[in-house]
């Protein structure tokens, strides 16, 4: 056991990578990746022994890396991520300018499913943690698309901005909206989205009720 613990507390060499410029400071990807680290950590309320015994990564590396002094490798930032129940890309993500933070239309992430019968745009950063996800979504003319059932405490905000939309939550019985119409419903069983009109139906979703560590689990 002391043996373990004495090989946690040492850093390795091989284990990180000076992200300095030519004036030996540090670079502006090793001071995101601190103040994500940082805030992330304290959100956890861990202390950084506390990270360090989670992830397998020493108390000092981990000091050096909030500091700005050090980035860990993509080996290292895995184990971090994994002990903050984060995804990788919420460590590296620049925050934005106070807190503000921009999606430009043609870089939001889009995700395609059923040969592109369901459609959905994300609002919001992809790689950080939500608690709350904003979708835009399309629906193709007579597709279903099902959705299995979430976590408990999910619920699902859905306003049809054009077309019609048809929703089937669990045994109830189908509820179909048209445009203008909104539904707030609970996500955690089993539920269908279905266009029964000839024409493309469009429509915002939002997700509340998420869990920041399962934020790769979309639901969009």
């Amino acid at each position: 056991m002391m043996a373990k613990v004495a090989a946690m507390v040492m850093a390795r060499k091989e284990d990180f990578e000076n992200f300095q410029g030519a004036d030996n400071g540090p670079t502006k990807l090793s001071i995101i990746v601190g103040e994500n680290l940082r805030q992330l950590r304290r959100k956890n309320g861990l202390s950084l022994e506390q990270l360090g015994a989670l992830s397998g990564v020493s108390r000092a590396m981990l000091g050096q890396i909030e500091t700005g002094k050090s980035a860990p490798t993509i080996n290292l930032l895995g184990r971090i991520a994994e002990a903050l129940k984060v995804s990788v890309p919420s460590l590296i993500s620049s925050p934005g300018v106070g807190g503000t933070i921009i999606v430009p239309r043609d870089r939001a992430t889009v995700v395609s499913s059923s040969e592109g019968g369901y459609v959905s745009r994300a609002l919001f950063p992809w790689g950080d943690p939500q608690s709350i996800e904003i979708y835009e979504v399309t629906v193709s003319p007579h597709h279903r698309e099902t959705f299995a059932a979430q976590a408990a405490g999910a619920k699902k905000n859905l306003t049809v901005i054009s077309g019609s939309i048809e929703i089937i939550v669990g045994e109830d019985s189908p509820a179909r909206l048209a445009e203008g119409d909104a539904i707030l419903f609970n996500a955690d069983t089993p539920h269908h989205f279905r266009n029964p009109g000839d024409g493309e139906a469009k429509a915002f979703l939002v997700v509340t009720g998420l869990d920041g560590s399962n934020a790769r689990v979309r639901q969009g």
